[in-house]
């Protein structure tokens, strides 16, 4: 009697196990899902406040190229990194290129910058990050205009060696008590143009075929 009792409380505290285990991973799967596409939708709006609809005639969120793989480390980017392309009357006029910036205060920086045909930034916007409430989250347009300060500049205006903030000699803003996220920011926008202007020709050519199984129009 006692072994029979043993093992039906047994076999009861395995199916428990299993199916806890089972809405476990129900539970972190949904979890993900929620993640991804508050993600994908927070990316979707910041790449239409780089590019506003009237200034393009594209689908923008499909038309899209994989960042090369010789700049995945330069632009902190990965294999499933992708360009967008912005288009009029077929023609690309500008780029949103993804990047993130590994030296931030408190970790990575995800962020986006849209260049035009002729190297000016068109806008940048940080996607997510985990900087100092109060101090470095300035990087966030709905905290501080400061990103702002990037629209217009290129490797040009500023010259190259101003692309710093201003307690390193350049021309770029710090935030008070708060130096090293936006020396992070300045410098993984910095080389987003930079890989851009290096391969201009090849990002900027029109005929280019989006990613395997997304079409533009």
């Amino acid at each position: 009697m006692l072994g029979q009792s043993i093992s039906k409380n047994s076999f009861i505290l395995a199916v428990f196990a299993i199916c806890t285990a089972g809405a476990l991973a129900l539970t972190n799967l949904g979890t993900q899902d929620r993640i991804a596409a508050s993600e994908r939708a927070a990316q979707q709006r910041a790449l239409f406040e780089i590019i506003p609809l009237q200034d393009h005639d594209n689908d923008l969120l499909n038309d899209t190229i994989p960042v090369p793989d010789s700049a995945w480390e330069p632009l902190g980017a990965s294999e499933s990194s992708k360009i967008y392309r912005a288009r009029q009357q077929g023609q690309i006029t500008a780029l949103i290129v993804p990047a993130t910036a590994h030296d931030g205060y408190s970790g990575d920086i995800s962020m986006i910058v849209g260049v035009k045909t002729d190297g000016t930034i068109a806008g940048v916007r940080v996607l997510l990050h985990k900087e100092t409430p109060g101090l470095g989250d300035k990087i966030e347009l709905k905290k501080h205009q400061w990103i702002l300060s990037f629209n217009g500049k290129s490797l040009t205006v500023p010259v190259i060696e101003e692309w710093k903030v201003k307690k390193d000699g350049g021309t770029f803003d710090q935030f008070a008590g708060a130096t090293i996220t936006p020396r992070a920011v300045v410098g993984q926008v910095k080389r987003v143009l930079e890989f851009v202007n290096t391969n201009h020709q090849t990002l900027f050519d029109a005929n280019q075929q989006p990613s395997a199984g997304e079409q533009h129009e």
